[in-house]
């Protein structure tokens, strides 16, 4: 019965979540109240969801060194241990990841980095004035991530643009270009982070596996809104308050652009390097830009100074945004320790045996419900081999399929903050374009896949029962410490371990 309310309260928070719009209830409200009430469900259950019975299936050693004796006590012990500690864990490290690079990128914009790149931006011709901004935005979105690109690049719309039912079109392909663009990095998008930290894919084989297929995705509607634009764009006139002349010079443009740059492409390098989770080579990378900014801004005015101080920049940071991956992630997490992902990841390989299919309708799902949600949801399903055909496929799937509709990412729901775009009216302009684009970068995987395959693309069923999967990813990485020792994970194969322990609570 308990169970049964906990999957309730989930999908029922999921409908809130994706009708957060009409309801006028943010989703970070909605992601911690299911993310807290799903916990809370769990742990006043405990007889019911975590018998004798179960404990010894998913962990007879833990059992054992409690001499075989059961108890709510030894319960919600290993509950807090091995279950909820290992989950927080790896929520932390995705948070600490997005809050450095979203304050690194608001840094770069505070000193008028990215006006570097849009001041060149000359041509009225609309087609050539889509693929110059959609090319762009693409490659920005590979280095940056896909929200902040489309923060930068809609908010330009605005000043190259003036006619609005254009300048609509153009947003909407943006947000297509920024998923298509944020698909095949592992700093790109928040659900290729998601899989990277959880290794299941590596920062060169995900590039190598998915630039093809997302330049599919994003030249298809490109090229089919092209045959649709005629003649030149008129420019608005520029309203000289908007500006705040600020003292900088370009130098310290071009300073901060190169240093954020540098600082987001030195991610990977640090983890490759240091076996360190991504978090902290992105946290190294923020504290270098900030003693830069230290110094430099003793030569500014006052007021430049108080706009461009990274305390004022830490402020601008979408908190929300933040607290709504923890609920959501938090959600998830009680899903995964009830055995529910099990469940579902028995029923899809049952009935939908094609694991490419399964990306695909993931995918196609995000649209209407949030890709973290979902990606989260099969990290904790499948114990595939890392950089397999399907982790590379989910990621494709995931970063582009929110695409098709304006609430299906987060850079689409920034798009829709920013311009003010109707829910219907993305439907009728940008979806089919965004669809087209989706289906036609996955043929091209499938076929890309065919004729060069990963040397792990050969499918493996998911873990079942739960600890041989845990085993075998101990015996991977070749960590002899106890399972229960992941809640320590310090490193990137400690954070895989740490996953490991939360799949034991199926």
């Amino acid at each position: 019965m308990l169970l049964a309310g906990i999957i309730i309260l989930f999908v029922v928070g999921y409908l809130v979540i994706a009708l957060e719009h009409p309801l006028h209830i943010d989703k970070a409200a909605t992601a911690l109240f299911i993310g807290a009430g799903c916990w809370a469900l769990y742990v006043l259950g405990l007889n019911t969801l975590l018998p004798a019975e179960r404990l010894a299936e998913i962990a007879p050693d833990y059992l054992a060194e409690h001499g075989g004796h059961y108890d709510l006590k030894t319960a919600l012990h290993y509950v807090e241990h091995y279950q909820f500690l290992p989950l927080v864990g790896e929520i932390a490290f995705i948070l600490f990841f997005l809050m450095g690079a979203m304050t690194i990128v608001e840094l770069v914009d505070a000193y008028e980095g990215f006006s570097i790149i849009t001041d060149r931006i000359t041509t009225l011709n609309k087609v050539k004035l889509l693929w110059t901004v959609c090319v762009l935005t693409f490659f920005l979105s590979a280095v940056l991530d896909n929200l902040t690109t489309t923060i930068v690049m809609v908010s330009l719309m605005k000043k190259l643009i003036k006619e609005k039912e254009t300048r609509l079109l153009f947003c909407g392909l943006i947000v297509v270009s920024a998923n298509a663009g944020g698909a095949w990095t592992v700093i790109g998008d928040v659900t290729t982070t998601m899989l990277w930290i959880g290794g299941k894919i590596s920062t060169v084989e995900v590039m190598k596996a998915l630039i093809i297929p997302s330049l599919a995705c994003l030249i298809i509607p490109l090229a089919i809104a092209s045959l649709m634009l005629k003649g030149e764009v008129e420019r608005p006139e520029l309203d000289p308050n908007e500006y705040h002349n600020k003292t900088l010079k370009p130098w310290h443009s071009w300073l901060f652009l190169t240093l954020g740059f540098c600082g987001l492409v030195f991610v990977p390098i640090f983890k490759s390097v240091t076996h360190l989770p991504p978090f902290m080579g992105m946290m190294f990378s923020l504290s270098v830009i900030w003693i830069v900014s230290e110094f430099v801004k003793h030569d500014l005015d006052e007021e430049t100074r108080s706009s461009t101080n990274v305390v004022g920049v830490l402020k601008k940071i979408d908190t929300a945004s933040i607290l709504f991956f923890l609920g959501i992630l938090l959600a998830v997490g009680t899903l995964q320790s009830t055995g529910v992902l099990v469940t579902v990841a028995t029923w899809l390989e049952v009935n939908i045996p094609n694991m490419q299919v399964v990306a695909l309708v993931i995918g196609l799902l995000s649209a209407i419900v949030d890709n973290v949600p979902l990606v989260a949801a099969g990290i904790g399903m499948w114990d595939y081999p890392t950089d397999s055909t399907f982790w590379l496929f989910l990621a494709y799937c995931a970063g582009t399929g929110g695409s098709c509709l304006i609430i299906g990412s987060a850079a689409g729901v920034a798009a829709m903050g920013i311009e003010k775009i109707d829910f219907i009216w993305y439907i009728k302009r940008v979806s089919l374009f965004a669809l087209i684009g989706y289906l036609g970068g996955a043929g091209v995987f499938v076929i890309q896949e065919k004729f060069y395959p990963h040397s792990n693309a050969a499918a493996v069923l998911p873990e079942a029962p739960e600890e041989q999967g845990v085993s075998e990813d101990m015996e991977e990485h070749g960590n002899n410490e106890e399972a229960g020792h992941a809640s320590h994970a310090g490193t990137d194969h400690e954070a895989d371990n740490a996953e490991a322990n939360g799949q034991s609570a199926h």
